[in-house]
């Protein structure tokens, strides 16, 4: 039989404060206080309709589909079925207040920052030796391999090693500036010159550009984005107090 231990919530309190972790609870408490105080000032409410789709929806993505899962998920999570009311409104009331004050700046943000959300699907191998890189690159420009043949041969990453050199689809923040500069001027498919940089010389195949289209996904991001410096603004004009009840010692530290 399993020893029980019981935990209470001072001694939750306790262990959050010893391991430094209770600053991002604050943060997160005065985040849902201010989003809660600037949606009642701008007089946004969910209504009944408006929260049991959300709930709905909730349990459709966590797979909740039924009652006896519902509880179980709650159960796991430490939450009563008011706290899960609790989560669903201040989820909804967060997306609807997002919506209010960014919905219509998005499409001109977009157009000003459109060269960050631009992509590139390229082809990458790092090497040490730049003789080699030289090499290589004119063995590719000849046609003599492939650029995944000397991918598999030289590449040192075990994952890029599998994938030929593949690194995805990657925005301008995802890249060092002089590979950047370089890649995002390229013609694809376009093989370009080796780029030393403190990591290596960079051997780089850039494949396609990919120009971004403001759709749903994009808009989410760019409103996430713009309420993310919002909020950071916010709780930088502003002073948290908290407020615990401890137990005052006398400790002498030598």
């Amino acid at each position: 039989m399993k020893q029980t231990l019981k935990i209470n919530q001072t001694a939750i309190v306790n262990h959050l404060k010893l391991s430094r972790q209770l600053d991002r609870i604050v943060e997160g408490v005065a985040t849902c206080q201010i989003i809660e105080s600037k949606a009642a000032e701008l007089g946004i409410i969910v209504n009944d309709e408006e929260l049991q789709q959300a709930a709905d929806d909730f349990r459709l993505t966590q797979n909740l589909n039924n009652i006896e899962a519902t509880w179980q998920w709650l159960e796991s999570n430490h939450l009563s079925m008011d706290d899960f009311e609790a989560l669903i409104h201040t989820d909804t009331l967060t997306k609807k207040l997002v919506q209010h004050l960014f919905s219509d700046r998005v499409e001109s943000f977009f157009y000003q920052n459109q060269l960050d959300y631009t992509g590139v699907a390229m082809y990458e191998l790092i090497l040490d030796d730049e003789d080699l890189a030289i090499e290589l690159f004119c063995a590719l420009q000849e046609g003599e391999v492939s650029f995944q043949e000397i991918s598999r041969r030289y590449e040192s990453n075990p994952v890029r090693r599998r994938s030929g050199g593949y690194c995805g689809v990657l925005q301008r923040q995802n890249l060092k500036p002089e590979i950047s500069a370089a890649v995002f001027a390229a013609s694809p498919p376009q093989l370009l010159k080796p780029i030393i940089t403190s990591m290596g010389v960079h051997l780089i195949l850039v494949e396609e550009i990919i120009r971004p289209r403001l759709d749903e996904e994009l808009q989410n991001q760019i409103m996430s984005t713009l309420f993310s410096e919002w909020l950071q603004q916010q709780l930088e004009e502003v002073q948290i107090v908290t407020e615990f009840s401890e137990n005052k010692q006398n400790v002498l530290i030598q």
